[in-house]
């Protein structure tokens, strides 16, 4: 076992603050990682406060992580002493079910295990990139392909696979027109992807002044999505709508504006229900509504490969270990642009002191 330094809350209304516990000593699959970066996801915020109903405390959020490997056990094959690794949403899996068995370990029928707060079908509490040092299992760890501005790679992690997997699912690329919904962690991240794969990308945002970000980000076009005559002129018209809010809206105005047998799939969580949607806004155009969940292991790796291969990371504000609370009420208000990640050299620091 190693002591390990961290920030935890120990209840639904308490602040983050300093926590040790032990990580297990690496077994002769686990891959040992000293984190360097973590990412800050909404999901962390929704977990420590107890939106979801189903936090177990004390708990570490933390599941964007970059660092190096400081050790590895004796069956690792992929990974080495001084290797850069990352590590996502998940640190295990069932392995034997249909999803795992396709490499969709994110729909593991008998619960994937987060990276903090444990299986999601209950069982004991994991702790996450809040903390100095994280073990993985090998079949979990992914390789970093990025040489530099690793800061801004660890929200490839979360943010990038949400939104990298159901543009790649419904096989968005050239020749499609792909609105995406929201422009903030997620959102930012979709624009820029949906960008790479060549599709024509179509922001919609209620906020007039995010246009300029918009375009610089990837988007070809801006729709302010509280004008009504802006949405008009996108009625019928798009393939795909990835939909990134985070927070209870009216579906139907973008279920219009997909073309027959268009998709809108949903990516944000919100902590309570959407409207119900017009039923007849699908039977009309056979439209669907999805939703996704990540992404497996392997498409992840994909996603960081492909990010790499075009350059892609994550727009971010570099945050102290100490500064965590203040963060969480100012992603509350938007006031981020696009993710804080938590230099955990501050964490570091503040062990030794």
């Amino acid at each position: 076992m190693s002591k390990t330094y961290s920030y935890a809350a120990q209840s639904a209304s308490d602040s983050l603050k300093p926590y040790r516990f032990e990580r297990r000593t690496p077994g002769a699959d686990d891959v040992q990682i000293d984190i360097l970066y973590c990412g800050v996801c909404h999901s962390d915020l929704h977990t420590v406060r107890n939106e979801w109903h189903n936090t177990l405390y004390p708990s570490v959020p933390g599941h964007e992580i970059v660092g190096k490997v400081t050790a590895v056990g004796a069956n690792v094959k992929n990974f080495k002493v001084g290797d850069l690794a990352g590590v996502g949403c998940m640190v295990d899996s069932c392995q034997h079910c249909a999803s795992c068995a396709e490499g969709e370990e994110q729909y593991c029928e008998n619960g994937f295990t987060g990276t903090y707060n444990g299986p999601v079908f209950g069982g004991e509490n994991t702790f996450g990139g809040y903390s100095d040092s994280i073990v993985v299992k090998e079949k979990f760890v992914l390789r970093i392909p990025h040489k530099d501005n690793l800061a801004a790679v660890a929200p490839l992690l979360c943010a990038g696979i949400t939104t990298y997997s159901p543009l790649n699912h419904w096989k968005v690329g050239p020749g499609k027109k792909v609105g995406v919904v929201g422009l903030g962690g997620l959102g930012h991240m979709a624009v820029k992807i949906a960008h790479a794969m060549g599709a024509h990308v179509v922001l919609f945002t209620t906020s007039p002044n995010k246009r300029e970000d918009g375009l610089r980000l990837g988007a070809d076009e801006v729709i302010v999505s509280k004008d009504a005559e802006q949405m008009a002129t996108q009625a019928n018209q798009l393939d795909f709508i990835l939909n990134t809010v985070a927070a209870p809206h009216n579906l139907d105005p973008f279920l219009a504006l997909l073309k027959r047998d268009g998709t809108m799939t949903l990516v944000g969580a919100p902590d309570s229900p959407h409207p119900s949607p017009t039923v007849f806004n699908l039977i009309f155009k056979r439209r669907s509504l999805a939703g996704s969940l990540i992404g497996g292991i392997e498409e992840t790796q994909e996603m960081l490969d492909f990010c790499a291969k075009h350059n892609i990371v994550s727009d971010i504000e570099i945050i102290a270990m100490q500064d965590i609370n203040q963060a969480y009420e100012r992603m509350l208000k938007g006031d981020v642009k696009y993710r804080f990640v938590i230099d955990m050299a501050t964490l570091k620091q503040e062990a030794a002191a």
